[in-house]
């Protein structure tokens, strides 16, 4: 978006856009859908639109249906937009093409997606994505499809992209990807070895590792639980887990046991007696038995993740699950509804007994609401409605209260 400004365009609403960039996802068909919709509406107004993100990679063909004039970028292109806005609004080029085609841009390497102008939403969050892609196969999954096999990004260039960020005031560092734990495996280094050169930058901020899939924790596991040792990381993981059934992990094509999941979670917890456990979970997959279920609604209690992203599954073009018969969707939303009520029994329980805890906590930002969000150790949101601290900085805590997305607390001495 920086670089979009810096070329003269101007950011406004939807409602006063003259052209509407969407970014799309395609990991659920009801997003598909609100998606393909919009595409159309839009063309029908008259408004012009870019279409960039997943959605170009597959399903190509059904944009062009819902809108033939909608622009395209695919997923690694976005920093061509500019090219692309600057032919929408240039009368001297477009007068050479009275047909009014389309433009179509698609690259097979990504570029744009580190040290680039940033034109952030929180400007005390540095967002940095360490790769692109996946090696793996889960047979529900499209996003392999969309985004390719894994490109790690060099760690030189990771490193300077948070040292930018650092110096433009950025005290909180979000690290993503598709699997963070893969990062690295076709360039000869580990994120354990990334993360070490990442705690190294001088400065007070912290780290926010992003999801990790157990198959790929399994073969760095110990290198990783050393270097989560620094202060400068989150005591948090993100471990999808899909299901507690390990016949529906197989049809999954998961390529780890729940045991193994079981496994790290209890390393990590061993190390980090306050760790903060995020997972994901696909609801009624084809041939999840009541029984499967039941494990995984059982896991839930027994393990207790602070968050859990539940999902019901929906067949996806291209993948492997698009063959296997799927399960009644009454008896989907039924487990997920039960599945969820669960979720929240636990995360209800979790937040009762931390309240009165006392300790260290880093100021992240300013609350939606009042006051200022800060975060523990183990990445838990306090929110203290009543502060003259500054974000990116440390203060002690007591934990007066808990709502069902943050505690309350006050600064003491």
């Amino acid at each position: 978006m920086a670089t979009i400004k810096k070329l003269g365009h101007e950011l406004v609403s939807e409602k006063h856009a003259d052209v509407v960039v969407l970014n799309t996802c395609t990991v659920k068909y009801s997003t598909e859908q609100k998606i393909l919709h919009k595409i159309k509406r839009l063309g029908e107004k008259g408004i012009e639109v870019i279409v960039c993100g997943c959605m170009p990679e597959v399903q190509l063909e059904e944009i062009i249906q819902h809108n033939p004039d909608a622009h395209v970028l695919g997923v690694n292109s976005i920093s061509r937009i500019g090219e692309v806005l600057n032919f929408i609004a240039n009368p001297a080029i477009s007068s050479h093409n009275t047909s009014r085609q389309a433009i179509h841009v698609f690259s097979h390497e990504p570029a744009g997606f580190i040290n680039v102008p940033r034109l952030r939403f929180n400007s005390n969050i540095h967002i940095c994505q360490l790769s692109q892609g996946c090696n793996n196969a889960c047979s529900y999954c499209i996003v392999r499809f969309v985004r390719g096999p894994l490109k790690s990004f060099h760690p030189d260039s990771i490193v300077e992209d948070i040292k930018q960020g650092i110096a433009e005031g950025c005290r909180e560092i979000w690290l993503t990807s598709q699997d963070n734990a893969q990062y690295g495996m076709d360039i000869g280094i580990s994120l354990p070895k990334l993360l070490e050169r990442i705690c190294e930058i001088p400065g007070d901020f912290k780290i926010r590792i992003g999801m990790m899939n157990p198959f790929s924790v399994l073969p760095i596991i110990e290198e990783l639980l050393d270097v989560y040792e620094n202060d400068k990381i989150y005591k948090l993981i993100h471990l999808p887990v899909q299901s507690a059934s390990n016949d529906v992990l197989e049809r999954m094509n998961r390529l780890h046991s729940i045991e193994e999941a079981n496994q790290i979670i209890k390393s990590f917890r061993d190390r980090f007696s306050d760790l903060t456990l995020f997972t994901d979970i696909i609801v009624g997959f084809p041939g999840e038995k009541d029984s499967d279920f039941l494990k995984t609604v059982e896991w839930v209690r027994e393990y207790r993740p602070e968050k859990v992203n539940i999902s019901r599954y929906t067949p996806r073009p291209h993948t492997k699950a698009l063959e296997y018969r799927n399960i009644d969707s009454r008896i989907v939303s039924q487990r997920s509804n039960e599945l969820h009520n669960v979720c929240e029994e636990v995360k209800i329980d979790i937040r009762k007994k931390m309240i009165g805890w006392e300790g260290k906590v880093f100021i992240s930002k300013e609350a939606k609401v009042k006051g200022l969000m800060a975060r523990t150790a183990s990445y838990k949101p306090v929110v203290i409605p009543e502060s003259c601290a500054v974000a990116g900085s440390f203060c002690k805590v007591k934990i007066l209260d808990a709502t069902p997305g943050y505690f309350i607390g006050k600064i003491i001495t």
